[in-house]
């Protein structure tokens, strides 16, 4: 078992010592720091810590690649350095905006794609515990295994509960929005309720006209979706900094949010909401589009590239434009199910490399790697401790991953459901036919058997496995 206090203490002295930290935060495997002095690190001393599978610079932050014992680890430095976690956050916040840095087209994307990532990617508990709930029903309803009625009241209660998670999607987005770009929380959320409203929805279904103090509105059902109250929180942003600075501080708590409301709505109603819906089907539509025009090559190419995206940051170009997808159309097909695939590839290069190298430690720290994403659903610590170690591992990533998504994308599968990244990943295609959902499962058996084979076969060269 893993020392989580000395992997702690030797990566903070690496780092230059509490006196060098700012503020550090982790995610699911990584530990964030932001340095006073960036250049005291020296990477290769840093990847020689036990414990540490790696480290990647970003612009103003130094991440140290840990693996799945990450919180742990975190916990101990901030025993050591004294650090408060909620008073680190809060100071990062605080310390953003100071940055007065020239924008440039590619620095306005990375902020786009962050604020869309900070609106969306916290409500993936949600949308995994909806899914999950879609897909019990899909495999034990009537649909499948047929252990209850669809009139029951587990299937009705299992239904609502999926429904939950996504029908209020701009209600928890909103809420996500607004604390990404630092204003009031309840906010935002007020106005994905108002994107949502009953009586807004009655005149949806009605098909009436309507008018904003005598604007004319393209009435939309926003339920489901993500795009509108994206841009509406952000527009809602600017107008609430301006009211805040310009209000009294004796009317602020009234009349701030009222104002704010006031002067939002009109443009969330009439302009940034339906170019949302736009946005959205544009969006949709292009991935159709590319998936027609590449049928299975192309689920397949991106399935054989897609941990390498990953492992530079660049899959966020990708992935938030199919989530904001999924979420509008309930469903994913051809490019936007690749992920899947390249996820099964790299527990299959995990399992093949316990099976194939003879150093002891090597094998255990292999069959960990397996473990930590078979059931935790991380693929960082096989990227980093053992692709990164040995290339060509690399190829057999790529050969499991192109095959398993060439397979699905000949075969027209379609992912109904958000489900987790780890071994119930399979469960995304429930929903559908029971074709489809065995479909699902040959594909990503596919991607594991032939990166494992080819891992174990090819992986490792001779004095790789002598060492």
């Amino acid at each position: 078992m893993a020392n989580n206090k000395e992997i702690a203490q030797n990566i903070l002295d690496a780092v230059g010592g509490v006196s060098n930290v700012q503020n550090v935060a982790h995610c699911m495997t990584r530990l964030r720091f932001v340095l006073k002095d960036d250049s005291i690190p020296q990477d290769e001393e840093v990847k020689k810590i036990s414990g540490v599978l790696g480290v990647a610079r970003n612009p103003g932050q130094y991440q140290v690649i840990v693996g799945i014992n990450v919180p742990k680890v975190y916990e101990e430095i901030c025993k050591l350095g004294g650090f408060a976690k909620s008073e680190m956050v809060n100071a990062a916040e605080d310390e953003k905006p100071e940055e007065k840095e020239k924008l440039t087209p590619k620095k306005a994307l990375l902020k786009a794609l962050d604020y869309m990532a900070g609106s969306m990617t916290p409500l993936i508990p949600v949308m995994l515990a909806g899914g999950l709930f879609s897909a019990f029903n899909a495999i034990f309803g009537p649909g499948l295994l047929n252990l209850y009625a669809q009139d029951s009241d587990i299937y009705i209660l299992f239904q609502m509960l999926y429904n939950a998670a996504y029908y209020f999607l701009p209600i928890l987005v909103g809420m996500n929005a607004a604390k990404k770009l630092n204003i009031n929380q309840m906010l935002g959320a007020y106005m994905g309720c108002i994107l949502i409203a009953p009586d807004l929805i009655a005149l949806v279904n009605e098909e009436a006209s309507f008018t904003v103090f005598g604007i004319p509105c393209k009435l939309n059902n926003y339920s489901q979706s993500v795009i509108p109250i994206i841009l509406s929180v952000f527009a809602m942003s600017l107008v609430y900094k301006l009211v805040n600075k310009l209000m009294p501080d004796i009317l602020t708590t009234v009349f701030t949010p009222f104002l704010t409301m006031l002067f939002s709505t009109p443009i969330a109603l009439c302009l940034l909401a339906p170019l949302g819906s736009v946005i959205g089907s544009g969006i949709s539509g292009g991935l159709i589009a590319f998936g027609n025009a590449t049928g299975f090559f192309g689920v397949g190419f991106i399935a054989a590239i897609w941990e390498f995206l990953v492992m530079t940051g660049m899959h966020l170009a990708l992935i938030i434009p199919m989530m904001a997808s999924f979420f509008e159309t309930g469903v994913g097909g051809g490019p936007m199910i690749a992920a899947s695939f390249a996820t099964w590839a790299c527990y299959g290069v995990a399992f093949g490399a316990a099976l194939r190298l003879k150093n002891r430690e090597a094998k255990g720290n292999a069959f960990g790697f397996f473990a930590s994403g078979v059931l935790g659903g991380i693929t960082e610590p096989t990227l980093y401790g053992i692709c990164l170690q040995h290339i060509r591992c690399f190829g057999a990533l790529m050969v499991g991953g192109f095959l398993g998504g060439a397979y699905a994308g000949i075969v027209d599968l379609h992912s109904y459901v958000m489900s987790t990244a780890n071994f119930l990943s399979f469960l995304s295609f429930s929903g559908g036919s029971t074709a489809n959902l065995v479909h699902g499962i040959i594909a990503s058996a596919i991607s594991f058997v032939a990166a494992a084979a080819t891992t174990y076969l090819f992986g490792f060269t001779k004095k790789e496995l002598e060492a």
